[in-house]
C-alpha cells in the first residue's frame, strides 16, 4: 500500500520528510482513516507515510499561558476521555470524543487525524468549532495559525500544505458561568457515523444567555455555526418558547443532503429536535447525565494514566538517525510478541494483522472485516486494546505485543477463556479471539466492571451468534477471585 514507511523522532525530521516529498508523503499517527483510504485507493499518489507516534511531548493537554486548552497532535480520543481537564473545560469535546467509535479505535486515532480528515460528519470537529478552535500549521518555511472557518474548505477539503503538520489545536475552555454539551444520532449506538450532530455552549448571567455557540455536524458541507439562532439566544431566559425558537433557527442554518444514513428531510429536523435537547440539558445542567464517570479505556495502566508513546531503542534505528522501512526493502521490522523476540523481512507495506498471521503464523488474531468494525483482529499493542487491522506493521518496529495466543499461561487457560467455556460463550468461534483481548484488558483496568462497563469494553467487538449474554456472563465470573493478568508472580515456597 505504501512504498516507504519513516518513523522520525523529532518534529524537525517531520518536516523535513514532508518538505521532500510534498504530496507523495501523508502523515500517520491513529491511522483509523488513512489505511482504509489507501486501502481503497483514495489517496492516489501517496506512497511514503510518515509515523509521529515515536515523537515525544506530542501528546500533551495543557492550559496554556494564552489561557486556552491545548491539545498536541498526538492526543487520542481515548487520551481526551481519560483527562480530568478535558472532562471539567471542554465537556463538549469529551463527550464528542467518547461517541467515536470503540475503544480500540479511540486508542489509536487522533483528534488531529479527525479534524484533518474533514468530514462533515467527524465528532470532534463539532465541538471545537462549536469552542472557537484554532489550529496551528508548521512547515519547514514556519507556521500559521487559523480559525476553523479558515481550515475547512469543503468536504474532506483543508487549507493545509502537503508540506504542512497540524502540530496545536487551542480551544476556548468552559468559564466558571458556562455549560456546554455535544449531542449525536447515529443508526446504532456505537461504531456510528454520525446522521446529525449538535455542539451547545452557552454563557449565562442568572437566568439570561450572554452568549451561546450552537454548532451542527453532518448537514452541510462543513460544520456550519447556527449564526441566527446563536443571536436570538442572546440576553434570553431559556424558556420552552425560546428553545422551541432556537431549534427552528438551527434548523434553517443546515443545509442536508438525502443520502443512505438518511434523507435531508429528517436531516433537519433532527437539527432541531437535538438544538432543544441540548438547549434543555444546559438550562436544567443534565448535561453530564449518561457520561461515565470512569469509562473504559482498555488499556492494561490499572492507575488510569496512558502508557507514554515509547521511543524506538537507539540499536534499531536503521538509516540516518531515523527509521525507515521500505516495501522491498532490507530493513526488518523487529518486534516483541507475546514476550518472544521477531526480525520480520519483507512485511513493511502490511498491516499488522497481516503481519502477524501471514508472516508469524499467529492465526488466532482474525481478520472479520478489515475495516476496524467487527472487532475480531483485536490485540494489545505497548498495553492498549487496538484493531490489527488499522496498525501499519512497522508501527510493531520496538513495540511489545500480546495476541490469543499470549494470554494462557502455559497449559492453564486465562481464567477469561476459562469462563468463555464454562458459559458457553463460545460457538462459532471466529469473534472469540477480539473478546478475550478486550475482556483481558477490561478486567486490568477495571477489576470487577459492572454490567455497563463491560458493555463498554466489547463496543468495538461483534457477535453474530451468542447474544451477548453469555460473554457478559463469562467476564462476571472471570472477575470473581481472578489473579494477575500476564504477569507470572514468582513463585513463593
Amino acid at each position: 500500500m505504501w512504498k516507504a514507511y519513516y518513523t522520525p523522532v523529532s518534529l524537525e525530521e517531520v518536516l523535513s520528510l514532508l518538505a521532500e516529498y510534498g504530496h507523495r508523503a501523508r502523515i500517520i499517527a491513529g491511522g483509523t482513516d488513512l489505511l482504509l483510504e489507501l486501502e481503497r485507493g483514495q489517496r492516489p499518489g501517496v506512497e511514503i507515510l510518515i509515523d509521529i507516534t515515536r515523537i515525544p511531548n506530542l501528546d500533551a493537554i495543557t492550559i496554556g499561558p494564552d489561557g486556552r486548552l491545548h491539545l498536541g497532535p498526538l492526543v487520542t480520543h481515548n487520551q481526551v476521555v481519560a483527562s480530568l481537564l478535558c472532562r471539567e473545560r471542554a465537556f463538549p469535546l469529551a463527550r464528542a470524543c467518547w461517541e467515536v467509535g470503540s475503544p480500540q479505535i479511540r486508542n489509536r486515532g487522533t483528534v488531529a487525524g479527525n479534524l484533518i480528515t474533514a468530514s462533515p460528519a467527524n465528532d470532534t470537529i463539532v465541538p471545537l468549532w462549536a469552542m472557537d478552535a484554532t489550529v496551528t500549521l508548521q512547515s519547514a518555511r514556519g507556521r500559521r495559525t487559523l480559525s476553523f472557518e479558515e481550515f475547512y474548505q469543503g468536504v474532506r477539503r483543508t487549507a493545509m500544505a502537503p508540506d504542512e503538520m497540524l502540530v496545536d489545536i487551542a480551544l476556548e475552555p468552559l468559564k466558571p458561568n458556562e455549560r456546554g454539551t455535544f449531542l449525536k444520532l447515529g443508526l446504532r449506538r456505537f461504531q456510528a457515523i454520525s446522521v446529525v450532530s449538535v455542539a451547545a455552549v452557552v454563557a449565562l448571567e442568572g437566568d439570561r444567555v450572554a452568549r451561546a455557540r450552537i454548532a451542527l455536524g453532518a448537514v452541510a458541507p462543513t460544520i456550519v455555526r447556527a449564526r441566527e439562532a446563536e443571536a436570538f439566544l442572546q440576553g434570553q431566559r431559556l424558556t420552552e418558547d425560546v428553545i422551541e425558537r432556537a431549534g427552528e433557527l438551527a434548523q434553517a442554518a443546515a443545509r442536508p443532503i438525502d443520502d443512505i444514513r438518511g434523507p435531508a428531510w429528517y436531516r433537519a429536523e433532527m437539527v432541531r429536535v437535538l438544538t432543544m435537547r441540548a438547549l434543555r440539558q444546559l438550562r436544567e445542567g443534565t448535561e453530564r447525565m449518561g457520561f461515565p464517570e470512569r469509562p473504559v479505556l482498555l488499556w492494561r495502566r490499572p492507575d488510569g494514566q496512558p502508557r507514554p508513546w515509547l521511543s524506538i531503542p537507539p540499536e534499531l534505528i536503521t538509516w540516518n538517525g531515523r527509521v525507515r522501512h521500505l516495501a522491498e526493502g532490507p530493513e526488518p521490522i523487529v518486534t516483541t510478541v507475546n514476550g518472544r523476540r521477531y526480525v520480520v523481512h519483507g512485511a513493511s507495506d502490511k498491516t499488522l494483522l497481516r503481519m502477524l498471521r501471514e508472516d508469524l503464523r499467529l492465526v488466532g488474531t482474525k481478520e472479520g472485516c478489515a475495516e476496524g468494525e467487527c472487532g475480531a483482529c483485536t490485540v494489545i499493542l505497548d498495553g492498549m486494546a487496538v484493531m490489527s487491522c488499522l496498525v501499519p506493521a512497522p508501527r510493531a518496529h520496538g513495540a511489545e505485543i500480546v495476541t490469543v495466543e499470549g494470554v494462557a499461561a502455559g497449559e492453564s487457560l486465562h481464567p477469561l477463556q476459562a469462563a468463555f467455556i464454562r458459559q458457553g460463550a463460545v460457538q462459532c468461534g471466529y469473534c472469540t479471539p477480539g473478546f478475550i483481548m478486550s475482556g483481558v484488558v477490561l478486567l486490568d483496568e477495571v477489576p470487577q466492571p459492572t454490567p455497563e462497563e463491560i458493555r463498554q469494553a466489547f463496543a468495538g467487538n461483534l457477535c453474530r451468534c451468542t447474544g451477548y449474554y453469555s460473554i457478559i456472563r463469562a467476564v462476571e465470573e472471570a472477575a470473581g477471585g481472578r489473579g494477575s493478568t500476564f504477569r507470572k508472580e514468582p513463585e513463593t515456597r
